[in-house]
């Protein structure tokens, strides 16, 4: 059974002044399979986590590791990250332009696999995954997110998730900047993805509407920099109805 660990996790970030430091000792386990949401006001450090995991530059690691079926993925690069089974949608995705989509998705496969994955079972996959996702086929020959709404580019990393096979996805605010309609369409792609993947979800999210279409095994408050109080779906509902004022002030 694989599983993602956070164990002490500390992380700073240089600021004008110095390094700041973000997060204060982190400590979370996802098991393959399970959707963990981790919610939390603005400013607590939730993408700083994301990032963290992620391997992104501008975060220093000053203590405790990650391990991803035991070992420690914070030695490695991000790209080596990637390649062990770890997967970052962004809150904002990024535009590439002069990469197509089909292009950046079957360089990112033959990057994981190790080789290029044979051309007609390729398009085959492609085409049914993103008629699924119910993304338009013209948009394989497009460059990557340029020009695209909020809610395409949001589809589109789903798409790179299914297409991807990630052992453990990271979420970073996928329902940001999304219309009903959008939301469930995306959250629909998340749940087929996991259904069909079997990967484990790290839910990032500020609300609880999202949590209306996809279903987490559990729920986390994020605040000052770690995680403050765990539960079930349950928890989620307290949040909508309470608000996270209370461990603000705590």
């Amino acid at each position: 059974m694989s599983s993602l660990e956070i164990k002490d996790l500390e992380v700073s970030v240089e600021t004008q002044d110095g390094p700041k430091k973000i997060l204060h000792g982190v400590n979370l386990e996802i098991k393959d399979g399970e959707i963990h949401a981790i919610m939390g006001p603005n400013g607590s450090g939730k993408s700083t986590m994301a990032y963290a995991i992620a391997g992104h530059p501008s975060y220093e690691i000053e203590g405790g590791e990650v391990l991803l079926d035991g070992h420690n993925i914070l030695e490695g690069s991000p790209d080596e990250r990637a390649k062990a089974g770890l997967f970052l949608a962004m809150q904002y995705p990024v535009e590439v332009p002069g990469v197509t989509v089909s292009n950046f998705l079957r360089t990112a496969r033959t990057a994981i696999d190790g080789k290029a994955p044979a051309l007609r079972p390729w398009v085959k996959e492609m085409k049914e995954a993103m008629e699924q996702l119910r993304v338009d086929p013209a948009f394989a020959e497009r460059d990557l997110n340029a020009g695209f709404s909020g809610g395409e580019k949001k589809r589109l990393e789903i798409l790179q998730m299914q297409l991807l096979h990630p052992k453990f996805a990271v979420l970073d605010e996928t329902d940001s900047g999304l219309d009903i309609d959008a939301l469930r369409v995306v959250s629909e792609g998340v749940n087929h993805v996991h259904d069909q993947v079997g990967c484990g979800v790290m839910l990032i999210t500020h609300y609880t509407r999202i949590l209306n279409y996809i279903k987490p095994d559990y729920v986390h408050v994020f605040a000052r920099g770690r995680v403050v109080e765990s539960g079930g779906p349950e928890l989620a509902e307290m949040l909508e109805r309470d608000g996270y004022d209370k461990y603000i002030e705590a």
